[in-house]
C-alpha cells in the first residue's frame, strides 16, 4: 500500500473480530467480554496469521477508559463523592495493602527481591476502571450506593496508583545514591501539590468555564457542534490534567464529567458520547487480550494460579470485611467485593515501568498480564453469583440498609421525564391531589419532582429493572414525556411486555416517531405540531365566530 495503515488494520481488525467473537460469545450465554478477550488473542503478536499494533490499541483503549469515566462523572456529583469518603478512603488503602501483602508472599516464595514483589503486589491490588463500570452499568448500579461505593474506591486507587507511578522512578532510579530519600520526599510533595492544584482549577476555575461552552454551543443549534464539543472537553481535559498535573487521563476525564453533571444538559452529553464510548470499551478489552501470551499458562501452571487466586480471592475477601466491619449490608459488601476481583490498565502500566527500571523481573509482567485477563474473564461470572447470593439473603438484611429505592404510594400513574413537558404533567396531577410516580435520571428534575408530591425514582427507564420498581405490572397509565423517540420506543415495548393492559401515552415530534411508537405498542401518541396547530386553529375560528 502506498501508506501506513496499522491505524485503521488495528481499529477494522480488532472491531471486526471482537464482534464476531463477542456474538458468538452471547450466542453461548456467557459475557461477551469473553469474546472481545478472545478476540485480542486472536490479533495479537502471539498467535499465528494478522498482528495488530499493539502499541495503538492501548492508545485506543485509553480513549475507552477516558470516555468512560466522563460519561461517569456526568452521572456523578461532588457531594455523592464526599458521601462515600469515609468507607471509600479507608477501604481502599486497606484492601491495597492486604493485597499488597499477598503479592509481596507470592513474589518472595518465588525468589523475587523485596523490592520487586512489592511492585508486584501493589500492580495486583488495584482494578480495572473500564471492567468495574462496566459490570455496575450493565446492572444499573452506578447511581445506587454501591455504587457509589465502588466509584469512589475506585478514585482512591487510582490516586494511589498515579502517587506510584511518579515515586518509582525516584526510588529505583536513584538507588545507590545518598539522597534518595531527600528526592522521595520531594517527588511526593510534587505529587501531592499537582493533585490538589488539578482538583482546585477544576472546582474553582473549570466548573465556570466548561459549562458556559456547553451552553454557548447548545443554543448555537447545532448538534454536530455541541456532539464535537463534548468529546473535545472530554478528552481535552483528560489529555491537558495528564500533561500539566500529571494525574492520570481516567480522573482528569472524571472530573470534567462531574463539573458537567451538574448542568441541564448532562443527559444530551452522555447520549452524545455514548456509541464512541461503547466501541473504545471493546478495544480495551481486545488490547488487554493482545498481550497475553498463552503459553505461559502452560509453563507457569502454579504461580498463575496463586496470580489469580490472589485477585479473585484475596482482594474480595479483603474488601468484603472492610465494608462489613464500617457497618455497610451484606448486599453492598458483595457488590464492591466481585467489582474489585480484578486488575486492567493500570497494572499494565506498574508492569512495564517495573520491568523498565530493573525493580521487577520481566516473569513478574507476564503472571500479571495472565492475572489480568483471567480475573476479567471471571468477573462477570462472579458478579451473577454475587447477584444471586444477594437476592436470596435480602429478606434478611434490614430493609434501612437497602439502596434508597423509595416504593410507590401509589402505582396508578407513572410518569416518565420530568422535563419541560413531565413537569407541567406532573404538576396538575400533583395538583390535584392524586398519586404520582416519576422516572427521571437528573438529579435536578428528580428534585423538583419529589418537591412537588411525587414518588421519585431515579434511573434509566430504558432499564426493565427500573420499569419494575415502578410498579407498571400493576399500574393503569404511563405517560411518556422524554422527547428521544428511539429511547421512548424502547420503553413502549417494554412497559407493553410488563404490562399489556396499560394505558401508554407518548410524545413525539414527526411522523416517523408517531408510527413508530405506535407500532411498539403506545396506545396514545402526541405530537406537539399537531396539537399546537389544532389549537391555534380552534383558537382562529373561535375568534371568527
Amino acid at each position: 500500500m502506498p501508506h501506513d495503515t496499522s491505524l485503521i488494520g488495528t481499529v477494522v481488525a480488532g472491531l471486526g473480530v471482537a464482534f464476531l467473537l463477542g456474538a458468538l460469545a452471547h450466542r453461548l450465554k456467557i459475557s461477551p467480554i469473553a469474546g472481545y478477550l478472545l478476540a485480542g488473542v486472536v490479533v495479537g503478536p502471539f498467535t499465528p496469521g494478522f498482528v495488530a499494533d499493539t502499541g495503538l490499541a492501548l492508545q485506543l483503549a485509553e480513549i475507552g477508559v477516558i470516555l468512560l469515566m466522563f460519561g461517569v462523572g456526568l452521572h456523578f456529583s461532588l457531594k455523592d463523592l464526599l458521601s462515600v469518603r469515609g468507607i471509600a478512603v479507608p477501604g481502599a488503602i486497606g484492601q491495597m495493602a492486604v493485597a499488597t501483602a499477598l503479592g509481596m508472599m507470592l513474589g518472595l516464595w518465588m525468589g523475587w527481591s523485596v523490592e520487586g514483589s512489592a511492585v508486584f503486589g501493589l500492580a495486583l491490588s488495584v482494578a480495572s476502571t473500564v471492567v468495574l463500570l462496566r459490570a455496575l452499568q450493565a446492572r444499573d448500579m452506578v447511581e445506587t450506593e454501591k455504587g457509589r461505593i465502588a466509584v469512589g474506591w475506585l478514585i482512591v486507587e487510582d490516586l494511589a496508583m498515579v502517587l506510584a507511578l511518579v515515586l518509582l522512578p525516584a526510588m529505583f532510579g536513584g538507588r545507590g545514591d545518598g539522597g534518595a530519600s531527600t528526592g522521595l520526599l520531594q517527588s511526593a510533595a510534587i505529587v501531592l501539590v499537582k493533585v490538589v492544584g488539578f482538583v482546585a482549577f477544576m472546582l474553582i476555575v473549570a466548573r465556570r468555564i466548561l459549562p458556559w461552552i456547553l451552553h454557548w454551543v447548545a443554543h448555537s443549534g447545532s448538534r454536530e457542534l455541541f456532539r464535537l464539543a463534548v468529546l473535545a472537553i472530554a478528552l481535552g481535559v483528560a489529555f491537558g490534567a495528564a500533561v500539566v498535573f500529571d494525574v492520570s487521563f481516567a480522573l482528569g476525564a472524571f472530573f470534567a464529567g462531574m463539573i458537567l453533571g451538574e448542568t441541564q444538559l448532562s443527559r444530551r452529553a452522555a447520549e452524545e458520547t455514548l456509541p464512541l464510548r461503547d466501541a473504545f470499551a471493546v478495544l480495551f478489552f481486545v488490547s488487554v487480550g493482545m498481550l497475553f501470551d498463552p503459553r505461559v499458562l502452560v509453563e507457569q501452571p502454579g504461580p498463575v494460579i496463586a496470580t489469580v487466586a490472589i485477585i479473585v480471592f484475596g482482594k474480595s475477601i479483603a474488601a468484603y470485611a472492610i465494608v462489613r466491619a464500617f457497618g455497610h449490608p451484606n448486599q453492598t459488601a458483595m457488590t464492591v467485593a466481585v467489582s474489585l476481583a480484578q486488575i486492567g490498565e493500570f497494572s499494565f502500566i506498574l508492569a512495564g515501568l517495573g520491568v523498565a527500571l530493573k525493580a521487577m523481573p520481566e516473569e513478574a509482567r507476564d503472571l500479571i498480564l495472565a492475572g489480568s485477563i483471567l480475573s476479567i474473564l471471571f468477573n462477570p461470572i462472579l458478579f451473577t453469583l454475587a447477584v444471586k447470593r444477594v437476592r436470596a439473603d435480602a429478606p434478611t438484611e434490614t430493609p434501612a440498609a437497602e439502596d434508597e429505592v423509595p416504593a410507590p404510594c401509589n402505582a396508578g400513574v407513572v410518569l416518565i421525564g420530568y422535563g419541560r413537558v413531565g413537569s407541567h404533567i406532573g404538576g396538575m396531577i400533583c395538583g390535584r391531589g392524586e398519586g404520582l410516580t416519576v422516572i427521571e435520571d437528573q438529579k435536578d428534575m428528580a428534585a423538583a419532582a419529589e418537591k412537588a408530591g411525587a414518588t421519585v425514582i431515579v434511573g434509566d427507564a430504558t432499564k426493565e429493572s427500573v420499569l419494575r420498581r415502578a410498579q407498571l405490572d400493576i399500574a393503569q397509565t404511563l405517560l411518556i414525556a422524554i422527547p428521544e423517540g428511539a429511547e421512548a420506543g424502547a420503553i413502549v415495548r417494554r412497559a407493553r411486555a410488563i404490562n399489556p393492559k396499560l394505558v401508554i401515552v407518548a410524545r413525539a415530534h414527526s411522523d416517523e416517531e408517531v408510527n413508530d411508537l405506535v407500532r411498539h405498542g403506545a396506545d396514545h401518541v402526541v405530537m406537539a405540531e399537531r396539537e399546537t396547530a389544532s389549537r391555534m386553529a380552534e383558537r382562529a375560528m373561535l375568534a371568527r365566530a
